[in-house]
């Protein structure tokens, strides 16, 4: 880290005075170094910066290394197409102690033959290699993922059975990796699955057998969103869930698998539901925290991107000055944590820069938030002596600045809140399974009878009409009718004149939007369709379901404020650490 910040402040300064270390006087014939000009450089710098010659002239020639090092790399893709790339390697795998390597490969070629190289030079059977927080594609070839001349890549390593396996391995080592592989009781494709189940089914299901997700605002109450906006969000908190708990057991690796494929799930759902909710946030600071813990500085465009992103999203969720968030919540110390993994992250990206000042500002204000944050532990006794656990204890005094009675007042009327909103899902879900039941001696289908208590929403009476009503009945071919007209309605139009514009349009969501905005107050005649039974689903296949929902389950946490409970220890580590190298930085 203080070696980048050096390296950093330097180069800076070099581009300013528009000195190429590369080029005469400072490199003299094969290359070698023009000791007397760098040492006259050294000296000048060293003055500005105040550091000491020695450590100024080291790192000015770590720096023209690298600049025809550079130079050579171009000269040889213009000459032969032979790009170099850089690999930021797994820290427990360092080849030759080194943090990176540099490969040569072509760009025409896909990214599944550099993985396999990768393999092989560092002797890896499970990883992922990322570039600009996306998963390279295997299939794909690496131009198309814009793999360039000189591009910086993680290599991660991930469960076996999203992994990449050595080539030319023996076929004994092959089954030794195997097992290890599937002895790995989570992957991204298994949370993926699990989700994905989750994210179809809904509270007309059985609920004795079949849980399921809803997405819910910051007070508990369901969220009426387009089905295929729904699901795409689910799989994308859920991936991010599973994440977050590989994080606190400090898998970063995984966890950052997780939390890409989240991020790309997430990028499906709409501008204006991510503009509603700091999930999208919450997401781009974890991403940042794995790239820290698992050092990943060269990742800073990246990063800096990320964390521009955070900042934008809770300034928007929770106001400029939190005014939304007390709004909503009626407090706000909670959500503090995230502002200062923010800074504090922010801090680090301008110490790696350079930008010593801007580090030291932001690190001022972490080092507020924490002294704000970090709870009495007399309170936090006095707290759980009450019979509240550990996490709502700290919540609750981060809420009420360290006031211990307003803390309690405050945790008890959560939980009676949280019990009430127990209780209204239970009766709707008993009241939905009741519709269900009469509907069902009428003689409907189970399916049927849940899409059309849903479009009903949940009054039978009306659920009756539909099904009668040849006119109101959904599509024939597909059920995705019903989703289709969720997001006419969550577009803002009439349910009558979606229903009809649908018809016209053949299930076409996009020419039936186009019918409705052309033809506003228009009266559109419905064509009359027939309901389809869909296949059951085998028994074998539905126990497997069961089993992935039951792995996935494991991490969702009980609480909705889980993701606040930061308990800042790790956050306190890099803090001395950045504090000991500004002090030392700024002591020059």
């Amino acid at each position: 880290m203080a070696e980048q910040n050096v390296e950093a402040k330097l180069k800076k300064l070099l581009k300013q005075d528009k000195i190429q270390l590369w080029m005469a006087p400072y490199t003299l014939d094969a290359q070698q170094p023009g000791h007397t000009h760098t040492q006259e450089l050294a000296e000048r710098y060293g003055a500005l910066l105040r550091m000491q010659v020695s450590e100024v002239a080291g790192a000015l020639e770590v720096i023209r290394v690298q600049a025809l090092r550079r130079g050579q790399r171009n000269q040889t893709f213009r000459e032969t197409n032979m790009a170099t790339v850089e690999l930021l390697l797994p820290r427990d795998c360092h080849k030759d102690s080194k943090s990176k390597m540099f490969m040569e490969t072509r760009l025409d070629v896909s990214a599944q033959d550099l993985m396999d190289r990768i393999a092989q030079e560092v002797s890896l059977k499970s990883f992922k290699v990322i570039l600009n927080g996306k998963t390279l594609n295997g299939g794909l070839r690496l131009d198309q993922q814009g793999v360039r001349n000189h591009s910086k890549m993680m290599v991660l390593k991930a469960s076996g059975v999203t992994a990449t396996a050595a080539a030319g391995q023996s076929t004994c080592q092959d089954a030794n990796d195997a097992s290890q592989s599937t002895s790995h009781d989570h992957s991204v494709q298994r949370t993926h699955r699990g989700f994905e189940i989750l994210s179809e089914r809904d509270d007309s299901d059985d609920l004795r057998t079949a849980p399921f997700l809803e997405v819910a605002d910051q007070r508990g109450n369901p969220l009426k969103i387009p089905h295929k906006e729904k699901k795409a969000l689910i799989l994308a908190m859920g991936l991010h869930e599973k994440g977050r708990a590989l994080m606190k057991r400090k898998r970063y690796d995984d966890a950052l698998c997780h939390l890409l494929q989240a991020d790309l799930h997430f990028s499906e759902c709409g501008s204006e539901l991510l503009g509603a909710v700091d999930n999208h946030g919450v997401l781009q600071l974890d991403i940042v925290w794995c790239y820290q813990a698992l050092e990943a500085l060269s990742c800073l465009d990246d990063g800096r991107e990320r964390l521009r992103l955070a900042e934008d999203c809770f300034l928007r969720c929770y106001g400029e000055q939190q005014q939304r968030l007390l709004m909503i919540k009626g407090n706000t110390g909670r959500e503090e944590a995230l502002f200062l993994r923010l800074h504090l992250l922010q801090s680090l990206l301008a110490f790696v820069d350079g930008n010593d000042l801007q580090a030291q500002q932001q690190l001022e204000q972490v080092e507020s938030l924490y002294t704000r944050l970090c709870p009495d532990a007399d309170k936090m006794t006095q707290l759980m002596v009450l019979g509240f656990s550990e996490r709502e204890a700290r919540l609750g005094l981060r809420a009420c600045h360290g006031d211990v009675h307003e803390a309690a007042m405050l945790v008890s009327n959560q939980r009676q809140e949280r019990e009430e909103l127990r209780q209204r899902e239970r009766r709707k879900r008993q009241q939905t399974k009741a519709a269900l039941a009469v509907l069902a001696e009428a003689g409907y289908g189970a399916r049927e009878a849940a899409a059309a208590l849903r479009r009903a929403e949940g009054d039978v009476d009306r659920a009756f009409q539909i099904l009668l009503d040849a006119s109101q009945t959904l599509t024939t071919s597909d059920w995705n009718a019903d989703e289709n007209l969720q997001q006419l309605l969550y577009l803002g139009f009439e349910r009558s004149s979606s229903e009809a514009a649908l018809a016209l349009a053949g299930g076409d969501v996009q020419l039936a939007t186009e019918l409705l905005m052309d033809n506003p107050g228009a009266v559109f005649t419905a064509t009359s369709s027939f309901w389809e039974e869909e296949p059951a689903t085998s028994s074998s296949s539905a126990a497997d379901d069961s089993q992935l929902v039951n792995e996935v389950l494991e991490d969702i946490p009980r609480h909705e404020d889980d993701y606040l409970d930061l308990t800042l220890e790790e956050e306190l580590q890099l803090i001395n650490t950045i504090k000991t190298h500004l002090a030392r930085s700024l002591a020059h």
